[in-house]
Formats: C-alpha cells, sequence, structure tokens
C-alpha cells in the first residue's frame, strides 16, 4: 500500500514536493485518476476543466483520467499509477464515491499497487473515521455512516493549527483511534 497524504495537495511548495518525490516514477509519467470533489457537474466533468488543473501539476494530459460519478463503471479496471483526490468537503465528497460504489474500487486499487494521492477531504475518507471532521465541514449529505475508507490506521486533523489543538486533544482522550496531525506543509506517506 502506498499512501501520500496531505491537507494542501499541490497547492504549496512542501506539500507538491512531497508528492513528486514519492511518486514511484515522475509524474509526467504517471497515470492518473483524478476523482473530483463533490462539487463536481456533469458539464465539468465533460470540459476540459479537470484536465487543466492536473495538468499544471505536471501530469501529462494523456495520463490523465478524470472520474465520472455519473456512470463510474469505465473507471474500475483502469491501467493507472496513482488516484488523486483533492479537498472540498469531506461528507459529501466520501458519500458520492459511496454511493456509486467507487469505494470499493479504491480500496482494490491501492490494494494492487496503485498510489493514492490525498489532499485534505481526499487524505480524510481514507482513514477509519471522519465523524471528528463535523467541526471544520458541513455534512450538508445527512451521512451517519462516518468510516472511511480504512486505509489509513486512524484519524488525521487537516490543516492543524494550535487552533485545533483541543480537538485534537479531545479525539485523543477518547482513544477510539490513533490520532495524527497533518499541517499544511506537512505530508504523511506510507509505503508498505
Amino acid at each position: 500500500m502506498h499512501l501520500i497524504l496531505t491537507s494542501c495537495d499541490f497547492q504549496n511548495y512542501n506539500s507538491k514536493k512531497s508528492i513528486v518525490d514519492n511518486l514511484k516514477m515522475p509524474i509526467e509519467k504517471c497515470r492518473v485518476l483524478f476523482i473530483p470533489n463533490e462539487k463536481a457537474s456533469m458539464q465539468n466533468i465533460q470540459s476540459e476543466l479537470y484536465y487543466d488543473r492536473v495538468e499544471t501539476f505536471g501530469f501529462e494530459r494523456q495520463n490523465i483520467n478524470v472520474f465520472n460519478y455519473y456512470n463510474s463503471k469505465p473507471y474500475w479496471d483502469l491501467d493507472i499509477d496513482a488516484i488523486y483526490i483533492s479537498g472540498g468537503n469531506t461528507f459529501r465528497t466520501l458519500d458520492r464515491i459511496k454511493k456509486c460504489g467507487f469505494d470499493k474500487a479504491i480500496l482494490n486499487y491501492v490494494n494492487k499497487g496503485v498510489t493514492y494521492i490525498g489532499g485534505s477531504a481526499g487524505t480524510h475518507i481514507v482513514t477509519k473515521n471522519i465523524e471528528h471532521v463535523l467541526q471544520f465541514d458541513d455534512n450538508e449529505s445527512g451521512i451517519t455512516d462516518f468510516n472511511g475508507l480504512g486505509l489509513f490506521d486512524g484519524i488525521i486533523f487537516c490543516h492543524y493549527t494550535d487552533e485545533r489543538k483541543n480537538y485534537y486533544e479531545k479525539a485523543l482522550s477518547e482513544g477510539k483511534y490513533n490520532v495524527y496531525t497533518l499541517r499544511d506543509e506537512e505530508c504523511i506517506v506510507i509505503n508498505n
């Protein structure tokens, strides 16, 4: 399993460098499936918007696949090197992924050796649980199953600053999960 977890993915120098340095290959050769956040409309998915965005991070256009929530079947068995989910609303993004059943495909890909790149919401959804994120994201989707994909053994407080210290300490004292912090310039890399 290869996870690269950040708060800011490609949005700041340190996290972008960590991602690029920890890919198994040069970024321009990496075949990636980009899963847009909860705001992705069919119009945006079919446009060049996401291709342009991911290309600016260093991926080559011909190596970019943009996931379509409205028709997920073609994305279940791609020949890819990485899956990338950026920031957004954690609850709505996870809800959309689960509703189309793609949570199972993500697990299959990662278990087969595909690198998982997460930024903020993309980081939270691969942890054990996302309930602690209620302090920071709206749960407009109304989900009640807060279990994440469970690829990371614990929970993470993304965008960690001293303002979030009380939430972190509360989660530690509850003892339900291993608890980690992730500042905007930091990265957690799991490479088993």
